[in-house]
């Protein structure tokens, strides 16, 4: 069956992300270490980001604030001035940083725009996710972007209908189990999980082993041939 639509997730799969979000907790639990140990200061970073989400989606704007509410959580009255202000300035550098492509990715997007339509599918903040889109100068190759708040499966039935392609001649790649696997494969399509190191501990879910429309790969630049072989 031939592929017509292939979608890309963004971060953590064209270019490094986690990586600079966890360079951002690492310095919150070290300003944090006077008032609780690294562990119990990342359990409470986490779990406010989780409660979190449905006030200020994904992305860094809100894990900055979740930073803040943490430190106030942990540090009570001594929080000063001057460690919000340390705060501040992490989640400003986190929104600053380079975008740095995983090696081969533009000659990986070059392989599959000769096997079918690609749309980048991405969530997040609207601002930062297109800065980072121009910035990687990767836009070039895409037919169309699509930034969300969330990936669901109706996020990909409403794309499907979007872009006019069947379910089951689609097929989703990206890094996170919840986000860009499981909701594709619910929506019809088929999907590839291509797991990076540091994953978004609210991103890992149970893989789907032996459904017919998935496959991990090592690499994007395996999705190629795996589509190859769909078709």
């Amino acid at each position: 069956m031939p592929i017509d639509l292939i979608c890309l997730d963004a971060d953590d799969t064209l270019w490094h992300n986690m990586l600079h979000f966890n360079a951002a907790e690492h310095a919150l639990l070290a300003m944090l270490r006077p008032f609780a140990e690294a562990h119990v200061a990342r359990d409470a970073l986490n779990a406010c980001e989780a409660r979190n989400l449905k006030l200020y989606g994904y992305g860094a704007k809100g894990f900055t604030l979740s930073m803040i509410e943490t430190a106030v959580e942990l540090a009570g009255e001594a929080v000063s001035r001057d460690l919000v202000a340390a705060i501040l300035k992490a989640g400003q550098e986190l929104l600053a940083h380079p975008v740095i492509l995983f090696e081969g990715v533009e000659e990986t997007l070059e392989a599959l725009a000769d096997r079918g339509k690609l749309v980048l599918v991405t969530k997040g903040d609207l601002l930062h996710q297109e800065a980072k889109l121009a910035a990687s100068g990767l836009g070039r190759h895409f037919s169309g972007v699509e930034i969300v708040s969330d990936k669901k499966a109706d996020t990909f039935r409403r794309l499907f209908a979007t872009y006019g392609v069947a379910p089951d001649r689609t097929v989703m790649a990206g890094d996170s189990m919840r986000s860009d696997v499981l909701p594709a494969l619910e929506a019809g399509a088929w999907a590839a999980y291509i797991p990076q190191e540091g994953a978004w501990v609210h991103e890992q879910a149970s893989a789907p082993e032996t459904h017919p429309r998935f496959r991990q790969l090592d690499a994007l630049a395996d999705l190629p041939g795996w589509i190859g072989e769909i078709s």
